[in-house]
């Protein structure tokens, strides 16, 4: 696994450990949820990009939010399984301000997140909103 690739797994983490418990960023960034030695598995460089991504996601948490429910068709924003919310919320803050980062990257990495993470259907349903948040992006 890559060090971006493990970065984007802590932050995925963090920002389900954010939605389950309200901790603050602060925390957030220690990574209080692994165990020294689970941590010596994620590089400095791997700890560092998903600070970053941390810190941006949750800064820009109302706008990445909004992305979100534009691209939910009859379904409520607070009805998406959390382990999906936070994998959206992490994808689409990439895919809104990280544009050094190719849009297919961000998504194929989201959607192996899902496959790993979420529900049988996680990954679908993450494809489709990414898309239809690339969509919307790319037309402004």
């Amino acid at each position: 696994m890559g060090s971006r690739r493990r970065g984007r797994v802590l932050a995925f983490q963090a920002l389900f450990s954010y939605d389950v418990s309200s901790q603050p960023l602060e925390e957030l960034l220690e990574y209080p949820w692994l165990t020294p030695e689970e941590r010596d598995k994620f590089p400095d460089d791997s700890q560092l990009f998903a600070r970053f991504l941390i810190s941006g996601t949750l800064e820009k948490i109302n706008e990445v939010d909004d992305l979100i429910k534009e691209q939910l068709e009859n379904w409520d924003f607070s009805r998406l399984a959390r382990v999906d919310l936070a994998l959206l919320r992490l994808s689409v803050y990439s895919l809104k301000y990280q544009k050094d980062i190719p849009h297919t990257v961000t998504i194929d990495e989201a959607v192996d997140l899902a496959r790993d993470y979420g529900s049988d259907d996680s990954y679908r349903f993450i494809n489709g909103v990414l898309d239809g948040v690339r969509k919307r992006l790319d037309n402004d």
